[in-house]
């Protein structure tokens, strides 16, 4: 995928890794971004054009999807964390909320966009999972559920997509230093590697971004006899 004068739309990039994916994606030469947030005002990155969005709300979603027809690459980022346990009592509310917006939203922004995607010559679709599509672990299970389906997702719009030429790639990272994990005293990577490392991948036709040690160790164990997905299930509290 040719980064240089694309046309790239990114969903929460008024902080974060958003913030640093629309930085990286003017540094590639991107001729136009599309920043979007629930509030657009939140927006004020140089050269980056705000957008209103909730990738909550299925009417926004069309809407956007409907107007900016000269998108080629579409960045799903914005997504949240609910900490909580499977069997909690609070777990539905947590679940639906996580699914909502980390796997509904960025199917229907998928499937709304991919027509014109594939009307720009094929372009490329990213979508922002984590280590815990393939981890499980206490307060955070819901969300490895929603990360889950996310991973499954991405797979699969690769596979649907193929045919018109869009790139589909999926970027897994453990922790990052963002507001979300602002309370973890863990070694972290920095967001703005992680975008580095998703536009070089768009840039050299990869189709999955591994960002840091943690997420390449756990990937290259889940073919082990005892996959890092068990062993942390089995490990004391």
């Amino acid at each position: 995928m040719n980064t240089k004068d694309s046309v790239v739309f990114i969903t929460g990039a008024n902080r974060g890794l958003g913030l640093q994916l629309a930085k990286a994606a003017l540094a590639a030469g991107a001729k136009k971004v599309y920043g979007a947030a629930r509030d657009a005002k939140s927006i004020t990155l140089p050269g980056v054009i705000p957008v209103q969005l909730d990738v909550t709300n299925h009417d926004e979603i069309a809407a956007v999807t409907r107007e900016y027809k000269d998108v080629t690459i579409l960045i799903n980022n914005a997504g949240i964390v609910r900490p909580g346990a499977l069997l909690a009592d609070d777990a539905l509310a947590q679940a639906r909320a996580e699914l909502e917006t980390n796997v509904i939203g960025p199917m229907l922004l998928s499937k709304g966009f991919a027509p014109t995607l594939a009307a720009n010559g094929g372009g490329a679709i990213v979508n922002i999972l984590s280590v815990l599509a393939w981890l499980s672990q206490g307060v955070t299970n819901t969300y490895s559920m929603s990360k889950s389906a996310a991973w499954a997702l991405t797979n699969g719009l690769r596979a649907e997509l193929a045919a018109q030429g869009t790139q589909v790639v999926g970027a897994h990272m453990g922790y990052m230093e963002t507001d979300m994990t602002a309370g973890y005293d863990v070694p972290k990577v920095q967001p703005e590697d992680v975008a580095a490392q998703i536009f070089a991948a768009l840039a050299e036709g990869k189709d999955e971004v591994l960002a840091d040690d943690l997420t390449r160790q756990v990937k290259l164990g889940i073919n082990a006899e005892v996959p890092a997905y068990i062993a942390v299930s089995r490990a004391p509290a």
